[in-house]
């Protein structure tokens, strides 16, 4: 695990990292354009979130736990997240189509982060947005010709693992302080969450999804898979006597 001076570091450095090429011209065709803008239009809305209610609770919970530099990290993280918005902006400009300015997906899930003040939750509910967003632009970038656009998806889905890897490390310190049955009935909490959300986002991207050739059965079983590797870990932790053990995370890929 990392700590979050190490994250802070990290998250500097790689936002300095230019991986698009912005000379080249967008080749996507209308047929390519026309199933998946809607889902390309609302994801970009999404990605320009100013994070303030995010900062506010990593604020509470830095005075709690006394990790003041995880505040400076989650800022860090947030502009990557708003750097992908500012990317996808800007394709949408060079294709002269609208950015969005409501969304009732983009609606839901902001309304759902102001009423969250929880650390933990806020973890949780962007552990399962990235885990969904690494299929959403791997299914974007196979479902276009363009190059440019393809570099666009490709200098994201490197930065989402590791932003699923931050989150999950945070969420391990969270679940590791519960005591007792709490730490059971909170894994739960998080399965039934991320699979419902899970089933939210493809039914508002399914068209997008689909021209990537992730149909809804290859959708749900990388979702799965995605919770297996990261919030299912925490399972293998639990004893029948509710003690716990502290093991090693693994790294995190795109697949």
């Amino acid at each position: 695990m990392k700590t979050s001076e190490q994250w802070f570091s990290y998250f500097s450095n790689n936002l300095q990292i230019s991986r698009i090429n912005w000379n080249q011209q967008p080749g996507a065709t209308k047929a390519e354009i026309d199933p998946i803008l809607p889902s390309l239009q609302a994801w970009q809305l999404g990605e320009t979130s100013d994070g303030s209610n995010l900062i506010k609770a990593a604020k509470r919970y830095a005075a709690q736990t006394g990790d003041l530099f995880y505040v400076k990290a989650v800022e860090l993280f947030i502009k990557e997240e708003q750097k992908h918005g500012a990317n996808l902006g800007r394709y949408l400009d060079m294709i002269e189509k609208p950015r969005l300015t409501y969304n009732w997906g983009d609606a839901l899930f902001r309304k759902i982060r102001h009423l969250n003040t929880s650390m933990e939750w806020w973890t949780i509910t962007v552990i399962t947005v990235e885990c969904a967003a690494q299929i959403f632009y791997q299914s974007l970038k196979d479902a276009t010709g363009c190059n440019l656009l393809k570099e666009i998806c490709t200098d994201i889905l490197i930065d989402e693992a590791p932003h699923i890897q931050f989150q999950q490390e945070r969420l391990r310190t969270i679940f590791m302080r519960k005591s007792g049955i709490s730490k059971l009935f909170c894994f739960y909490w998080y399965k039934y969450f991320y699979l419902l959300t899970a089933q939210v986002i493809w039914m508002a991207h399914k068209n997008l999804f689909k021209a990537g050739n992730n149909h809804y059965a290859a959708y749900n079983k990388k979702m799965k898979l995605k919770f297996s590797k990261t919030i299912g870990r925490l399972k293998t932790t639990i004893h029948a006597n509710g003690q716990y053990q502290n093991k090693p995370s693994p790294s995190l890929n795109g697949n």
